[in-house]
């Protein structure tokens, strides 16, 4: 009831009829997971650089069927965060407009469930690059794997402390480090996780 009631808002609120199957009922059984990565932590005013998006079919992840896509910037990019998320302007230089790639992004995903790690953060960058066309957020069900792990780990042990962490995750769910970090090793380090966690006991995807 409470998806219906959303996608009915987002219906009235859209702006670009183009983007009416955003809000129809998922197609299929799968789901994205979906990482970005940017200039900042503040999606109201940071740039988006990259952004990759992974289906996930109960266990199987499509990697093969993986969009990544580099962002070219609106200006030069700060040197600091340049040691976070490794993308020099030289690599963006070839990128495609945000705009641009959000909307491909919006046609690969379609009315699926997103999925990630602090997908709020995803989803408010994406969000505020496309509301201008959606006149709202996206209305997209989301599935948190850090909010996954933590009820996974309080079913074992009740009221004891969690780590969150993302490299903590991994490491104690017994999934390599894939060596480097950008949006394509995260999303799939993400996708790792949730296929992880849908072994364990108790656990609900929300």
């Amino acid at each position: 009831m409470r998806a219906a009631l959303r996608r009915k808002l987002g219906r009235v609120r859209l702006r670009d009829p183009e983007l009416a199957h955003l809000f129809e009922p998922p197609p299929d059984d799968r789901i994205i997971c979906l990482d970005t990565e940017a200039t900042g932590l503040d999606p109201r005013r940071d740039q988006l650089l990259a952004v990759a998006a992974l289906p996930v079919e109960g266990d199987r992840i499509r990697t093969s069927e993986a969009l990544h896509l580099t962002v070219r910037p609106n200006g030069p990019v700060d040197g600091e965060s340049v040691k976070i998320h490794g993308l020099r302007d030289r690599d963006l230089a070839r990128g495609m407009a945000p705009e641009t790639a959000v909307d491909r992004l919006l046609q690969f995903i379609g009315s699926r469930p997103l999925l990630g790690y602090y997908l709020e953060f995803d989803c408010a960058l994406i969000g505020r690059l496309a509301r201008p066309r959606l006149g709202g957020p996206l209305p997209n069900r989301r599935i948190e794997v850090s909010g996954l792990y933590h009820d996974a780990k309080q079913a074992v042990i009740p009221r004891g402390f969690v780590d969150l962490r993302f490299e903590a995750i991994r490491r104690d769910l017994g999934i390599p480090d894939l060596g480097r970090h950008d949006a394509f090793a995260d999303v799939l380090t993400t996708a790792l996780m949730y296929v992880k966690l849908g072994h364990r006991p108790r656990v609900r995807r929300v």
